[in-house]
Protein backbone atom coordinates (compact mmCIF):
# COMPACT_ATOMS: atom_id res chain seq x y z
CA UNK A 1 0.00 0.00 0.00
CA UNK A 2 2.91 2.32 -0.66
CA UNK A 3 1.88 5.88 -1.52
CA UNK A 4 -1.64 5.51 -0.14
CA UNK A 5 -1.61 8.70 1.96
CA UNK A 6 -0.31 10.83 -0.90
CA UNK A 7 -2.84 9.39 -3.33
CA UNK A 8 -5.72 9.86 -0.89
CA UNK A 9 -4.77 13.48 -0.36
CA UNK A 10 -4.67 14.00 -4.12
CA UNK A 11 -8.03 12.30 -4.67
CA UNK A 12 -9.71 14.27 -1.88
CA UNK A 13 -8.35 17.50 -3.35
CA UNK A 14 -9.77 16.47 -6.71
CA UNK A 15 -13.16 15.75 -5.12
CA UNK A 16 -13.19 19.30 -3.77
CA UNK A 17 -11.86 21.08 -6.84
CA UNK A 18 -14.33 19.36 -9.14
CA UNK A 19 -17.13 20.45 -6.75
CA UNK A 20 -18.23 16.86 -6.20
CA UNK A 21 -17.81 17.07 -2.44
CA UNK A 22 -19.72 20.34 -1.85
CA UNK A 23 -22.40 19.38 -4.40
CA UNK A 24 -23.07 15.98 -2.83
CA UNK A 25 -23.13 17.38 0.70
CA UNK A 26 -25.48 20.20 -0.35
CA UNK A 27 -27.89 17.85 -2.14
CA UNK A 28 -28.16 15.47 0.80
CA UNK A 29 -28.44 18.36 3.27
CA UNK A 30 -31.41 19.71 1.34
CA UNK A 31 -32.97 16.24 1.25
CA UNK A 32 -32.59 16.00 5.01
CA UNK A 33 -34.26 19.36 5.54
CA UNK A 34 -37.06 18.96 3.02
CA UNK A 35 -38.15 15.46 4.06
CA UNK A 36 -39.62 16.39 7.50
CA UNK A 37 -41.20 19.49 5.94
CA UNK A 38 -42.95 17.34 3.34
CA UNK A 39 -44.18 15.00 6.07
CA UNK A 40 -45.51 17.94 8.08
CA UNK A 41 -47.16 20.09 5.44
CA UNK A 42 -48.11 17.77 2.56
CA UNK A 43 -51.52 16.91 4.12
CA UNK A 44 -52.29 20.64 4.45
CA UNK A 45 -51.24 21.39 0.88
CA UNK A 46 -53.24 18.48 -0.53
CA UNK A 47 -56.25 19.53 1.50
CA UNK A 48 -56.09 23.08 0.12
CA UNK A 49 -55.65 21.87 -3.45
CA UNK A 50 -58.53 19.40 -3.12
CA UNK A 51 -60.99 22.23 -2.58
CA UNK A 52 -64.44 20.90 -1.69
CA UNK A 53 -63.30 17.27 -1.87
CA UNK A 54 -62.74 15.98 1.65
CA UNK A 55 -59.50 14.02 2.04
CA UNK A 56 -58.57 12.63 5.43
CA UNK A 57 -54.91 12.22 6.42
CA UNK A 58 -53.49 10.86 9.67
CA UNK A 59 -51.98 13.50 11.93
CA UNK A 60 -48.29 13.81 10.88
CA UNK A 61 -45.82 12.45 13.41
CA UNK A 62 -42.14 11.60 13.53
CA UNK A 63 -43.06 8.27 11.89
CA UNK A 64 -44.10 10.07 8.71
CA UNK A 65 -40.94 12.18 8.91
CA UNK A 66 -38.67 9.11 9.05
CA UNK A 67 -40.66 7.44 6.29
CA UNK A 68 -40.15 10.49 4.10
CA UNK A 69 -36.42 10.61 4.84
CA UNK A 70 -36.10 6.91 3.99
CA UNK A 71 -38.14 7.32 0.80
CA UNK A 72 -36.01 10.20 -0.46
CA UNK A 73 -32.68 8.65 0.48
CA UNK A 74 -33.70 5.32 -1.08
CA UNK A 75 -34.19 7.15 -4.37
CA UNK A 76 -31.36 9.68 -4.38
CA UNK A 77 -28.71 7.72 -2.45
CA UNK A 78 -28.08 4.90 -4.95
CA UNK A 79 -28.20 7.30 -7.90
CA UNK A 80 -25.60 9.58 -6.29
CA UNK A 81 -23.43 6.54 -5.46
CA UNK A 82 -23.56 5.28 -9.05
CA UNK A 83 -22.73 8.66 -10.57
CA UNK A 84 -19.84 9.17 -8.18
CA UNK A 85 -18.36 5.71 -8.78
CA UNK A 86 -18.93 5.31 -12.53
CA UNK A 87 -15.84 7.21 -13.63
CA UNK A 88 -13.51 6.79 -10.66
CA UNK A 89 -11.09 4.43 -12.41
CA UNK A 90 -12.53 4.04 -15.93
CA UNK A 91 -11.80 7.68 -16.75
CA UNK A 92 -8.31 7.48 -15.27
CA UNK A 93 -7.54 4.50 -17.50
CA UNK A 94 -9.02 6.10 -20.61
CA UNK A 95 -7.07 9.33 -20.14
CA UNK A 96 -3.85 7.50 -19.33
CA UNK A 97 -3.47 9.21 -15.95
CA UNK A 98 -3.63 5.86 -14.15
CA UNK A 99 -0.58 4.62 -16.03
CA UNK A 100 1.21 7.90 -15.31
CA UNK A 101 0.51 7.75 -11.58
CA UNK A 102 1.65 4.14 -11.38
CA UNK A 103 5.06 5.06 -12.78
CA UNK A 104 5.63 6.64 -9.36
CA UNK A 105 6.53 4.55 -6.30
CA UNK A 106 2.90 3.68 -5.51
CA UNK A 107 1.19 0.30 -5.54
CA UNK A 108 -1.93 -0.62 -7.46
CA UNK A 109 -3.60 -1.57 -4.20
CA UNK A 110 -2.98 1.93 -2.86
CA UNK A 111 -4.36 3.41 -6.09
CA UNK A 112 -7.60 1.42 -5.86
CA UNK A 113 -8.00 1.95 -2.10
CA UNK A 114 -7.43 5.72 -2.27
CA UNK A 115 -9.95 6.13 -5.09
CA UNK A 116 -12.64 4.22 -3.25
CA UNK A 117 -12.00 5.85 0.13
CA UNK A 118 -12.00 9.37 -1.32
CA UNK A 119 -15.28 8.65 -3.07
CA UNK A 120 -16.79 7.23 0.12
CA UNK A 121 -15.66 10.21 2.18
CA UNK A 122 -17.62 12.42 -0.20
CA UNK A 123 -20.66 10.14 -0.29
CA UNK A 124 -20.54 9.37 3.43
CA UNK A 125 -20.28 13.05 4.34
CA UNK A 126 -23.38 13.74 2.27
CA UNK A 127 -25.37 10.93 3.91
CA UNK A 128 -24.31 11.96 7.43
CA UNK A 129 -25.04 15.65 6.87
CA UNK A 130 -28.40 14.82 5.29
CA UNK A 131 -29.37 12.56 8.18
CA UNK A 132 -28.30 15.21 10.71
CA UNK A 133 -30.47 17.77 8.92
CA UNK A 134 -33.38 15.33 8.92
CA UNK A 135 -32.95 14.64 12.62
CA UNK A 136 -32.83 18.32 13.49
CA UNK A 137 -35.97 19.21 11.56
CA UNK A 138 -37.81 16.13 12.83
CA UNK A 139 -37.01 17.25 16.39
CA UNK A 140 -38.19 20.79 15.61
CA UNK A 141 -41.43 19.84 13.84
CA UNK A 142 -42.36 16.67 15.74
CA UNK A 143 -40.25 15.17 18.53
CA UNK A 144 -36.64 14.25 19.14
CA UNK A 145 -35.82 10.65 18.25
CA UNK A 146 -33.48 8.38 20.25
CA UNK A 147 -29.96 9.47 19.34
CA UNK A 148 -28.45 5.99 19.51
CA UNK A 149 -31.12 4.50 17.28
CA UNK A 150 -30.78 7.32 14.79
CA UNK A 151 -27.01 6.78 14.58
CA UNK A 152 -27.62 3.13 13.71
CA UNK A 153 -30.24 4.29 11.20
CA UNK A 154 -27.65 6.54 9.54
CA UNK A 155 -25.06 3.76 9.41
CA UNK A 156 -27.54 1.35 7.81
CA UNK A 157 -28.50 3.93 5.19
CA UNK A 158 -24.82 4.50 4.47
CA UNK A 159 -24.19 0.75 4.19
CA UNK A 160 -27.05 0.36 1.73
CA UNK A 161 -25.73 3.14 -0.49
CA UNK A 162 -22.16 1.84 -0.20
CA UNK A 163 -23.17 -1.46 -1.83
CA UNK A 164 -24.20 0.34 -5.02
CA UNK A 165 -21.07 2.48 -4.90
CA UNK A 166 -18.87 -0.62 -4.52
CA UNK A 167 -20.54 -2.54 -7.37
CA UNK A 168 -20.26 0.45 -9.70
CA UNK A 169 -16.67 0.99 -8.58
CA UNK A 170 -15.88 -2.63 -9.47
CA UNK A 171 -17.49 -2.12 -12.89
CA UNK A 172 -15.47 1.07 -13.37
CA UNK A 173 -12.32 -0.94 -12.66
CA UNK A 174 -13.15 -3.76 -15.07
CA UNK A 175 -14.79 -1.80 -17.90
CA UNK A 176 -13.28 0.92 -20.05
CA UNK A 177 -16.39 3.10 -20.24
CA UNK A 178 -17.90 5.09 -17.36
CA UNK A 179 -21.32 4.78 -19.02
CA UNK A 180 -21.00 1.00 -19.08
CA UNK A 181 -20.05 1.03 -15.39
CA UNK A 182 -23.07 3.20 -14.63
CA UNK A 183 -25.24 0.78 -16.62
CA UNK A 184 -24.10 -2.10 -14.42
CA UNK A 185 -24.76 -0.05 -11.30
CA UNK A 186 -28.28 0.88 -12.40
CA UNK A 187 -28.89 -2.71 -13.46
CA UNK A 188 -27.99 -3.94 -9.98
CA UNK A 189 -30.19 -1.24 -8.46
CA UNK A 190 -33.20 -2.33 -10.55
CA UNK A 191 -32.61 -6.02 -9.78
CA UNK A 192 -32.30 -5.46 -6.03
CA UNK A 193 -35.37 -3.23 -6.13
CA UNK A 194 -37.33 -6.06 -7.71
CA UNK A 195 -35.89 -8.57 -5.23
CA UNK A 196 -37.33 -6.67 -2.28
CA UNK A 197 -40.71 -8.17 -3.19
CA UNK A 198 -39.39 -11.69 -2.58
CA UNK A 199 -40.04 -13.11 0.90
CA UNK A 200 -36.92 -13.31 3.06
CA UNK A 201 -34.57 -12.77 0.11
CA UNK A 202 -35.59 -9.13 -0.11
CA UNK A 203 -34.45 -8.58 3.48
CA UNK A 204 -30.85 -9.20 2.44
CA UNK A 205 -30.78 -6.63 -0.36
CA UNK A 206 -29.38 -3.13 0.22
CA UNK A 207 -32.89 -1.70 -0.02
CA UNK A 208 -34.07 -4.31 2.46
CA UNK A 209 -32.03 -2.54 5.13
CA UNK A 210 -34.31 0.50 5.07
CA UNK A 211 -37.19 -1.18 6.90
CA UNK A 212 -35.16 -2.22 9.97
CA UNK A 213 -33.33 1.12 9.86
CA UNK A 214 -36.63 2.94 10.10
CA UNK A 215 -37.75 0.83 13.06
CA UNK A 216 -34.47 1.41 14.90
CA UNK A 217 -34.64 5.17 14.30
CA UNK A 218 -38.07 5.21 15.96
CA UNK A 219 -36.72 3.37 19.00
CA UNK A 220 -38.12 -0.03 18.08
CA UNK A 221 -35.99 -3.16 18.33
CA UNK A 222 -35.17 -4.94 15.08
CA UNK A 223 -33.39 -8.23 15.63
CA UNK A 224 -33.48 -9.13 11.93
CA UNK A 225 -30.94 -6.53 10.85
CA UNK A 226 -27.62 -8.07 11.91
CA UNK A 227 -27.40 -10.85 9.34
CA UNK A 228 -28.61 -8.68 6.41
CA UNK A 229 -26.09 -6.01 7.42
CA UNK A 230 -23.28 -8.58 7.46
CA UNK A 231 -24.34 -9.88 4.03
CA UNK A 232 -24.20 -6.38 2.59
CA UNK A 233 -20.84 -5.72 4.24
CA UNK A 234 -19.58 -8.92 2.64
CA UNK A 235 -20.86 -7.74 -0.75
CA UNK A 236 -18.89 -4.49 -0.39
CA UNK A 237 -15.75 -6.36 0.68
CA UNK A 238 -15.99 -8.80 -2.23
CA UNK A 239 -16.52 -5.97 -4.72
CA UNK A 240 -13.37 -4.23 -3.47
CA UNK A 241 -11.30 -7.42 -3.51
CA UNK A 242 -12.36 -8.21 -7.08
CA UNK A 243 -11.67 -4.61 -8.10
CA UNK A 244 -8.14 -4.90 -6.74
CA UNK A 245 -7.56 -8.32 -8.32
CA UNK A 246 -8.81 -7.07 -11.67
CA UNK A 247 -6.80 -3.85 -11.62
CA UNK A 248 -3.54 -5.50 -10.64
CA UNK A 249 -3.74 -7.74 -13.74
CA UNK A 250 -4.61 -5.01 -16.23
CA UNK A 251 -2.09 -3.69 -18.72
CA UNK A 252 -2.21 0.09 -18.65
Amino acid sequence: MSGFTILLRKDLTEQWRTFRFPAVVLVFFLIGLVSPLLAKYTPELVGQLAGDVEITFPVPTSVQSIQQIVKNLAQIGPIAAIFLAMSVIATEKRRGTAALVLTKPVSRGAFVASKFLAMMITLGSGIVVGCIGGYAYTAMLFEALPVGGYIVFTLLILLSVTVYAAVTFLSSTILASPLAAAGVGFGVFVVTLAMTALPRIGDFTPIGLYGPAQQIALGEMSGDVVLPALVNLLAVALALVFAWLSFRRQSL
